[in-house]
């Protein structure tokens, strides 16, 4: 390397481990990590103005306080032109604010200004005020150093002598550099089709995604990523975040007539209304962001990473996703104990390591309109209660899981007619039942004891290792008759902070329990509720072809480890069938489980689920805390590829995955990504798949030249195996 690059490096590192550095002669900070650097100074009126966001910076002398700009004209006040870090909503500023208020007397306008700021390791607070009020805003910062990322939050307190009202509180803005050709990538969908990919240019004007259904939602996830124009997998320099929330949700991109883009995120302002008290608190999610200089693949790698040793439970030290078998698509409601012991049986001999009874086991649970809300055992089905089939199940050395839907409630049954105020209402308007049911209103403190208490009992009494917790359906009506009218739209936010309680507590108490986010598929995932659960159900949609796009799009912003991916029967929602090793192959991309009826499988099946199973079992770790390399997309070829790395290099895994062959053409050339060029990798596919006979083959030549795979037909597919020699 030349001298003057390794210096170069060295001084980007050894800043980097200056993970926050404070310039008092030029009122700057800079926030540094291994892959960016993010700074802000303050303006000579004592506004925090942003200055940059991009790769390393090793010289903090290099920035200084920005200078005074001038109108261009009174439309074009320099307001405008100034790229405030968290702006509020007053003086001649148009563009989306960070926050807006409304004082008791009509006063909404407000102006931030520096006051303070402490530094403690790799957390940094900056303490913002009104001109004229004491409206204070800290403004969090936490620096993920190794990571390449950085969270963002606000805390909002009225220190005034009277009440206010919050009309808009976010997380953060985001500014990129000034310039133009920025293209927007983001995640959209709907039931069954969640987390679909889309790119487009950001042009002059507002791009608005959010959810107002009082869940994250199927719609729009809370990820956004940004490039110059001209990004790939894997070069050209992309921007991203990930905001962490699960209630409603709201991000902008703008782009100014000025050559601006800025990305503002937080709670959803719409039908929004946080009214705080003298000395009261208002606390945003966090949005956190990084850059990489490298593509779309660095990018994901890094919040990957980020997301499994920071974020999930545990961390790091988590257990790997367990093979799962879940009863649901074998007997629908209609569960009871001899029918189950059956199922598990014949699971445990596949190889499956935890068996989920889902719906049906309580209350009057026969079909959809009915028991939800009465959290026991239901007799008929299981008259010894639940122990003699957990027992059965651990004795086959499976854990135990259960499905749950804690939130919700049918107007048939025993806790509804008991209590039909605890469910979210206007008075004297209709409650919509979708999926015939109600939610209940969690903002309030008897509903959310209630709710632990239920929980907390079915994990105390029973060997009860994993809650699939459910949601499925969104909010309307969003009343709470019981709170001040001038309170009740703090529904929005109190339930999902009582909603993280309860999940807090009950980990605390059973630190043994694991819990799967379920929302009707994809409907509430997001690095919030992830801090809290140990895996998520990406779609409904299990059908193998489908799978491929859904499971594409959620790879842009979440690990493969929490990617709960089933093999079910076929044909399903689309009528289509898939091979069965087909559908293996897709779902051990993530954590890998089983929801078919296998009543239903032939010997043939079994075999070939249990081999599958097995390969899985040998690849578990690289799939699941490996890094992903995203080779071919089903949105654009006919082959879908992916490579996993192992995090020591040692082992990796390639998918490859062909809808369809037409003209009879070969498969592409597979190059692959992340070996050691001068090592030997053992080769081998599952199923004999491979075109080249060389039973070791270099890192060099696998990158350069690649592999063949003879994949004919409709839906065929193989696993690759490398092992380093």
């Amino acid at each position: 390397m030349h001298r003057a690059a390794a210096l170069l490096l060295l001084s980007v590192f050894t800043l980097a481990a200056q993970s926050i550095q404070y310039s008092d002669s030029g009122k700057t900070w800079l926030l540094n990590t291994r892959q960016s650097s993010y700074a802000m100074g303050l303006g000579a009126d004592g506004a925090l103005r942003h200055l940059y966001w991009g790769a390393p910076l090793w010289r903090s002398d290099d920035l200084t306080a920005p200078p005074p700009r001038r109108d261009i004209s009174s439309f074009d006040p320099r307001q405008m032109l100034e790229a405030e870090e968290f702006p509020g909503w007053g003086g001649p500023r148009y563009y989306e604010p960070a926050l807006k208020i409304t004082r008791d007397n009509g006063n909404r306008d407000l102006v931030l200004r520096y006051v303070s700021h402490r530094i403690a390791g790799n957390d940094l607070d900056i303490v913002l005020k009104d001109l004229n009020d004491p409206i204070e805003v800290t403004l969090h910062y936490r620096v993920y150093p190794d990571y390449g990322i950085l969270r963002r939050s606000a805390t909002i307190r009225n220190a005034t002598q009277r009440a206010l009202t919050v009309e808009s509180a976010q997380s953060a803005t985001w500014n990129l550099p000034p310039g133009e050709g920025y293209q927007l990538t983001y995640l959209t969908g709907r039931w069954a089709a969640e987390t679909q990919v889309n790119h487009e240019p950001i042009h002059e004007g507002q791009k608005v995604l959010e959810s107002r259904k009082g869940h994250t939602s199927h719609n729009f996830n809370p990820w956004f990523a940004i490039d110059s124009g001209d990004a790939g997998e894997e070069h050209g320099s992309v921007w991203f975040g990930a905001l962490g929330w699960s209630g409603n949700w709201r991000i902008s991109i703008e782009q100014t007539p000025y050559r601006q883009v800025r990305v503002t995120g937080g709670l959803n302002s719409f039908d929004f209304s946080y009214p705080l008290k003298p000395g009261e608190t208002l606390e945003t999610p966090p949005f956190f962001g990084g850059f990489s200089a490298a593509g779309f693949g660095p990018a994901s790698r890094m919040l990957h990473r980020f997301t499994r040793e920071q974020i999930l439970p545990g961390g790091a030290t988590s257990r790997l996703r367990p093979v799962l078998y879940n009863s649901w698509e074998a007997t629908t409601f209609a569960v009871n104990e001899q029918g189950q012991k059956d199922l598990a049986g014949k699971a445990a001999k596949l190889g499956v390591e935890m068996f989920v009874m889902d719906d049906g086991w309580f209350g009057a649970r026969n079909n959809d309109r009915a028991g939800l809300g009465d959290w026991t055992v239901n007799p008929q089905k299981f008259p010894q209660g639940l122990k003699g089939l957990i027992d059965h199940v651990t004795s086959l050395k499976m854990d135990f899981g259960l499905w749950v839907e804690p939130e919700m409630v049918n107007a048939n049954s025993d806790l509804y007619r008991a209590h039909p105020d605890w469910v979210i209402n206007f008075p004297g308007r209709p409650r919509s039942e979708l999926r015939n049911q109600m939610i209940l209103n969690l903002a309030r403190a008897d509903v959310k004891e209630y709710i632990f208490g239920f929980l907390d009992r079915l994990a105390t009494e029973y060997n009860v290792r994993y809650f699939k917790w459910d949601m499925n359906r969104s909010f309307s009506e969003p009343g709470w008759p019981e709170a001040a009218p001038a309170d009740q739209r703090k529904l929005w936010v109190q339930y999902v902070l009582n909603l993280y309680e309860i999940l807090d507590r009950l980990r605390a108490k059973h630190p043994n329990l694991e819990i799967e986010s379920c929302s009707g598929g994809g409907g509430r995932i997001d690095l919030s509720i992830l801090q809290r659960i140990d895996e998520v159900w990406p779609s409904d949609n299990t059908d193998a072809f489908d799978r491929q796009r859904i499971q594409e799009g959620f790879s842009m912003a979440y690990p493969a480890k929490i990617m709960s991916a089933w093999v079910t029967d076929v044909p399903n929602m689309n009528t289509r069938s898939t091979p069965l090793a087909f559908r293996f192959l897709t779902a051990m991309q993530g954590a890998l489980g089983v929801g078919s009826n296998l009543n239903k499988f032939s010997e043939a099946d079994s075999a070939l689920a249990a081999g599958m199973i097995a390969a899985y079992k040998r690849i578990r770790a690289t799939v699941q805390t490996g890094d992903l390399f995203r080779l071919a997309s089903p949105r654009t070829n006919d082959v879908t590829v992916n490579q996993y790395v192992a995090a020591d290099g040692k082992q990796a895994v390639v998918f490859a995955l062909r809808h369809s062959q037409q003209y009879n053409t070969a498969a592409p050339t597979i190059r692959l990504r992340g070996l050691d060029a001068r090592a030997l990798y053992k080769v081998e596919s599952v199923n004999n798949k491979l075109v080249e006979r060389q039973p070791q083959l270099s890192g060099a030549y696998l990158m350069q030249v690649g592999l063949n795979v003879n994949l004919r037909g409709d839906f065929d597919g193989t696993a690759i195996i490398l092992e380093r020699q």
